[in-house]
């Protein structure tokens, strides 16, 4: 069984497969839906021996207001914070940032092919998946006022 077999059998196994992409940059790309609502992507790379677990996050349009309104020390803050909570977990990421203010991240992490186990797969996962979650708590705990009701958004998108 070689390498896109097994991911698709694992990931088929726990119910994460949403669809398979074309991508003419990867030897195969799965999108994945972990947990319920959240989309994720499971892709190898042309070339690579490694396949990469990425998630990529709009911020709400509710959001990016309540950050705007906020002081430039609360934003400055806010971006170094969420610097130090993400490296805590291990992941790579960008995070592309406008004038002190979060639009969008994306939190991606590898596994190369020596360590590709399905335990390792899932683990990893779930750890891009809790790194989302820190920076939509992030941002809700330090933005958010409880006078004001936002709705999170879950706008997920791939830029691979």
């Amino acid at each position: 069984m070689n390498i896109e077999e097994k991911v698709e059998q694992w990931l088929s196994e726990e119910d994460f497969i949403r669809e398979m992409k074309y991508d003419e940059n990867a030897d195969f790309h799965f999108i994945i839906e972990f947990p319920n609502d959240n989309i994720m992507d499971v892709v190898k790379p042309k070339d690579k021996d490694c396949v990469v677990i990425a998630c990529a996050t709009q911020v709400a349009p509710q959001h990016l207001s309540l950050m705007e309104s906020a002081d430039k020390k609360t934003q400055k803050d806010f971006i170094m914070q969420l610097n130090f909570g993400l490296n805590q977990f291990l992941v790579d990421y960008e995070l592309k940032v406008s004038n002190d203010i979060l639009q969008q991240f994306v939190i991606t992490e590898q596994i190369f092919e020596d360590g590709l186990t399905k335990n390792e797969l899932v683990r990893t996962i779930k750890r891009v998946f809790k790194s989302k979650l820190h920076c939509i708590w992030l941002i809700d705990h330090i933005f958010t006022n409880p006078s004001i009701n936002v709705v999170p958004s879950n706008e997920n998108d791939m830029f691979i």
